[in-house]
C-alpha cells in the first residue's frame, strides 16, 4: 500500500515511521514518502494529488497549508472535514476522492481512550488554528457544555465560534485578560498554541490556575512531556497527552486507507501499544 504526506516542511516527520510500522502491526507491506513543496514546489495540489494517484497511491495525508484546499478537491467529504471545514487524509478509489479530518477523529479517540466517559464540561481552548479547530469540533462531539475559545488573534477566535454554534455546539470568545477567571470556572483545559513545543518552550497558561478536579490536554507532543503536561501531572490532574491526538489520527487515517475490515480492527487494537512506544521514544529523545 503506497501512501504520502503532502506539506511544507515536513522532512522530520514521524508519519512514515508510524504508518510504516502499523503496516507491519497489521501484517502489510506499507511504504509512506515525504512530498515536500518548500524542497520540491508543485503547481498545485490539485496537480501533485493528481499526479500520486496516477502512480497508484492508495491515500495521502495533507498538512500545512493546504488542509483546507484538500477539501475542495474530494468527491466525498467525512463527517470530521466537513465540520471543521479542512481535511489530512486523502483517500483514492476509482477516479474518487474521499477526504477526512483524522485530527477530529483522533482527539475524540484519544480523549475516550484516557479519559474514558468523563464529560468535557466547560472547556476553555487556548490558540484556534488548524488544530484548534479540529480539537473545538471534536470537544463539540464529545458534548461538552460550553467550548470557550481565546486567541491572540480575536477575530479568528470569533469566526470559530460562530461556526460551532451554527453546528449546534455552545461556543464563546474570552480575551487573554480573562484567562484565570475563566480558567477557574472550566473542567477543562485545552492547548492548541506552539506554545511547549522543544522551538517554542512555556506554558501557555500560569500552572497555578491548574487544579486536580481537572482534565488537561496538551496537542503539543514534542517533548512527549511538556510544560503544561508537568504542571497537570504535579497539580494530580487527569492528562490526555498531545501523544495520543498523533497515534490516534494516525490509526485513524491507516483505518481509512485501508479496504480489508480485519486489517482496520488490527489497526485499531495496535494503538494503545503505539502510544506506549511513542510516549517512551520521545522521551527518550528528550533526555538525549
Amino acid at each position: 500500500m503506497k501512501l504520502g504526506l503532502i506539506g511544507k516542511d515536513i522532512m522530520n516527520s514521524s508519519s512514515p515511521d508510524l504508518h510504516v510500522r502499523l503496516g507491519k502491526l497489521t501484517g502489510m507491506a506499507v511504504s509512506y514518502d515525504l512530498f515536500d513543496t518548500h524542497e520540491q514546489p508543485i503547481a498545485s495540489l490539485d496537480s501533485e494529488v493528481r499526479r500520486v494517484m496516477t502512480q497508484g497511491y492508495r491515500g495521502v495525508n495533507v498538512t500545512y497549508p493546504y488542509k483546507e484546499e484538500a477539501v475542495s478537491l474530494a468527491t466525498q467529504v467525512g463527517e470530521g472535514a466537513t465540520l471543521v471545514g479542512a481535511a489530512n487524509t486523502l483517500v483514492f478509489g476509482a477516479g474518487e476522492i474521499q477526504a477526512e479530518n483524522t485530527d477530529f477523529t483522533g482527539f475524540i479517540s484519544g480523549y475516550r481512550a484516557t479519559v474514558g466517559a468523563r464529560r468535557p464540561g466547560r472547556v476553555l481552548l487556548i490558540g484556534t488554528g488548524g488544530v484548534g479547530k479540529a480539537v473545538a469540533f471534536g470537544l463539540g462531539k464529545l458534548g461538552a457544555e460550553e467550548i470557550v475559545l481565546m486567541d491572540l488573534d480575536a477575530g479568528k477566535s470569533q469566526r470559530l465560534a460562530n461556526e460551532l454554534t451554527s453546528a449546534g455546539f455552545p461556543a464563546s470568545t474570552i480575551p487573554p485578560e480573562a484567562l484565570a477567571t475563566t480558567a477557574a470556572r472550566c473542567e477543562g483545559l485545552v492547548n492548541c498554541t506552539p506554545i511547549g513545543h522543544e522551538k517554542s518552550p512555556g506554558c501557555p497558561l500560569p500552572t497555578s490556575l491548574i487544579r486536580a478536579d481537572q482534565w488537561i490536554f496538551d496537542a503539543v507532543y514534542v517533548p512527549a512531556v511538556t510544560e503544561l503536561i508537568a504542571a497537570a501531572h504535579a497539580a494530580g490532574a487527569q492528562v490526555v497527552s498531545g501523544v495520543s491526538l498523533f497515534v490516534f489520527q494516525g490509526v485513524d487515517a491507516f483505518k481509512f486507507f485501508c479496504e480489508d475490515a480485519d486489517k482496520r480492527a488490527l489497526a485499531d487494537e495496535q494503538a494503545e501499544t503505539l502510544f506506549a512506544h511513542y510516549k517512551q521514544t520521545l522521551l527518550q529523545e528528550k533526555c538525549a
